[in-house]
């Protein structure tokens, strides 16, 4: 019993791989952030709540009560690791913080411009308030920043564990 003991306290656990990261990442971002869309909706911050997500999809009213507003934050969960994933395929080796800034403005012009359509109780960004508007960009640059800046970090630690490991292995080999 000693020996499988020592054995498995010996075992090293298998670290997680990039993609799961990004992923975990754009999932907690998109949760993370929706809640505070949805607080910042129920102090009039913003006109938008989080479940206008559901409104193009959705009959029925329950989408206004809480069920609706716990399946848009999960939605939108979903949607942060579409987002998360396009920034690890695209914008991965940069690390600076700006990026993830211009990623999040490009998102919500994506979302409040291109597909502003899809959702028609969704205002025009010129008919929305100005408070709404400021908002809902520094949410989307939270998102963006917080997205981006995770993934830009775990890929460069990825990148220097990588080195580290090749130069210990070259100089286990020289020796």
């Amino acid at each position: 019993m000693s020996e499988k003991k020592q054995l498995e306290q010996n075992q090293r656990e298998e670290p997680m791989s990039f993609m799961t990261k990004v992923i975990i990442t754009g999932f907690i971002g998109g949760v993370f952030w929706s809640l505070i869309g949805y607080f910042a909706y129920m102090f009039s911050f913003t006109e938008i709540s989080p479940n206008v997500v559901l409104q193009p999809w959705a009959l029925g009213d329950w989408k206004k009560g809480w069920l609706g507003h716990i399946i848009s934050v999960i939605l939108l969960g979903l949607f942060g690791i579409g987002a998360a994933l396009i920034y690890a395929t695209i914008l991965k080796k940069f690390q600076q913080f700006w990026i993830g800034i211009v990623y999040g403005v490009a998102i919500w012009g994506l979302v409040f411009f291109l597909l502003n359509p899809m959702f028609p109780s969704i205002k025009t960004v010129m008919e929305l308030t100005l408070n709404t508007n400021v908002t809902n960009v520094c949410l989307y640059i939270l998102f963006g920043v917080f997205v981006g800046y995770s993934i830009s970090f775990e890929y460069n630690e990825m990148q220097n564990q990588d080195q580290h490991s090749k130069q210990q292995t070259q100089s286990s080999s020289n020796e």
